[in-house]
């Protein structure tokens, strides 16, 4: 297994005390007339830990027993007495090396990466039109690292500006290994350059956010009711050919509750565009949910990567010194020109490595 025994015993006691705080919660909120949201959220972790917990107290069960019979075969008594303590203690400390290996399996099995499709989400930032270039070529560098790795991307919106660049790209990714590939992606990335248009030459500083969202199955976001949604239809505006342009085809979905706004266009077909949108509002839905949730239990949930927040300055692209910088794990590399074409592969393996050692840390 990736972590030791004592490291599992004690991830797995923290997992017990998170597990019997959320039953104190549980019993409060059900007295009150009208448990709310909070009661739910509650009893669906209670459930989702219920089996990992049980089998965990099964296991401290087996070691009180064991260390019970272990204590008998030295007592002073009869011969026959500790005989039998000393056969009870070799079942039960089988018992318990079985029970481990199960542990360590649901262990593993709870904390693998999803192996799942994803959205990647490019906007521009502060530093108008250097910003709104590099969204553009953020799009480039992904797409270029997806194909090296034979992932597929697909385009699902891009608004385009007046002056040539992007206010912001969404695409998604699929095959195998696209969530360990993309995940350190999330965050803000910051480019330092020299306009074309600087007669002077002075560096200019802008950035561009990248979020990386998982696509939402059913389990963990079920399907949205139609009460829910605002879907509006019009015509596609900018490039994109006779087709895009003289027809009703863009679609923009707002979700009442929370307020979230998706818009797609780019495809000749309504309802393309319209299944395109609905996929980026589910992923952009789940990222919130998991964001909240992910605030209430941060005590709980250390093993997480910086505090996840994308207001975290995470990379900087130094393009007169031809350098790019990873904040996060202080690495800089002077490969510029192969990673802005696709060349990620040394910095996405020292922030899985970062990703590891904290793991190790936290548990």
């Amino acid at each position: 297994m990736s972590i030791s025994r004592q490291q599992l015993l004690e991830a797995l006691s923290q997992v017990d005390r998170r597990y019997r705080s959320l039953e104190e919660q549980a019993a409060a909120s059900a007295s009150q007339a009208q448990p709310g949201k909070a009661y739910h959220e509650v009893l669906r972790e209670l459930a989702d830990l219920r089996e990992l917990v049980t089998a965990f107290r099964e296991f401290e069960r087996l070691e009180r027993d064991a260390a019970e019979a272990e204590t008998l075969t030295t007592a002073q008594g009869d011969l026959e007495m500790r005989e039998m303590a000393r056969e009870e203690a070799v079942l039960l400390r089988q018992q318990q090396a079985d029970l481990l290996k199960q542990l360590e399996q649901a262990w593993e099995e709870r904390n693998k990466e999803p192996e799942r499709p994803l959205i990647v989400e490019i906007r521009a930032g502060t530093g108008g039109l250097e910003a709104s270039l590099f969204v553009g070529d953020l799009f480039r560098m992904y797409s270029k690292y997806a194909a090296r790795h034979k992932l597929a991307v697909e385009p699902m919106e891009l608004s385009r500006t007046e002056a040539g660049g992007f206010k912001d790209i969404s695409f998604a990714v699929k095959g195998p290994g696209a969530w360990q590939r993309f995940k350190h992606e999330s965050g803000v990335h910051r480019v330092q350059r020299v306009p074309t248009t600087e007669a002077q030459g002075r560096i200019h500083t802008s950035t561009v956010t990248v979020a990386v969202l998982p696509e939402p199955e059913d389990v963990e976001l079920p399907p949205i009711p139609a009460k829910d949604l605002q879907i509006d239809v019009y015509r596609a505006s900018g490039p994109g050919g006779q087709g895009v342009n003289t027809t009703d085809s863009a679609v923009r979905i707002r979700h009442i509750p929370t307020g979230l706004m998706v818009t797609c266009q780019d495809e000749r077909s309504q309802l393309r565009n319209k299944d395109k949108a609905m996929r980026v509002l589910r992923a952009r839905l789940l990222d919130q949910i998991q964001h909240e949730r992910q605030q209430k239990l941060s005590a709980d949930r250390r093993k997480q990567m910086g505090t996840g927040e994308r207001s975290e300055k995470i990379r900087t692209y130094n393009f007169p010194d031809r350098r790019i910088t990873d904040h996060r794990i202080g690495l800089t590399v002077h490969k510029f020109d192969a990673v802005m074409e696709g060349e990620l592969d040394e910095l996405v393996a020292g922030l899985t490595a970062d990703e590891h050692a904290k793991r190790r840390d936290a548990v």
